[in-house]
């Protein structure tokens, strides 16, 4: 298992067709579940769902490919989960939906993905970076490759949290937010 954070170096941290460039093929050889989103391309409509009041989205990875190239703009919050193909959507939802906002256990060691089925985890969070997650190293890795600025997410866990960097992305959210998406 294997985490990276972007933070660093680019316009906006949450621009999804960059990053799902870094990693294609992967992303087409999965499906996606998106879920606990805000500011997402309308494209993504129909392939939209609900479990109780939790809305979700299940899109064929070529086709989330398509939306996010042709309407790319930054998510302030997400998760998209990459399944294998043959996993059931009915198996995907009986384990209840991934989040981001209010999540602490991105900051925690060892970093893991919240869904048990899914392979891949990428994270808009409050558009302030982008986390990527994933069990095959070697799509972290091309991640790390495309974004030369991004960094190791076990290692910044072990400290940076506590730095005033961090300290000011959380009153910027609080500003915003009023709670610091606490």
């Amino acid at each position: 298992m294997k985490g990276v954070i972007l933070r660093k170096g680019e316009r906006a941290y949450s621009y999804f067709s960059g990053v799902l460039s870094a990693i294609f093929p992967a992303v087409v050889e999965r499906n996606w579940l998106i879920t606990g989103y805000e500011n997402y391309p309308e494209a993504l409509e129909p392939y939209g769902g609900n479990l109780g009041r939790e809305a979700f989205f299940w899109v064929p990875g070529e086709r989330l490919e398509e939306i996010v190239r042709q309407q790319d703009y930054p998510w302030y919050w997400g998760v998209l989960s990459g399944f294998k193909k043959e996993v059931p959507l009915r198996q995907v939802i009986s384990y209840g939906l991934p989040y981001a906002d209010g999540y602490t256990g991105f900051w925690k060691n060892p970093i893991s993905i919240q869904h048990p089925m899914a392979d891949i985890e990428i994270v808009a969070w409050d558009s302030a970076l982008t986390l990527l997650i994933s069990r095959d190293e070697a799509i972290a890795q091309a991640f790390r490759n495309a974004y030369p600025r991004s960094e190791d997410l076990e290692t910044y866990n072990l400290g940076e949290p506590e730095s005033e960097e961090w300290r000011k992305i959380w009153e910027e959210a609080e500003l915003h937010y009023g709670d610091g998406g606490r």
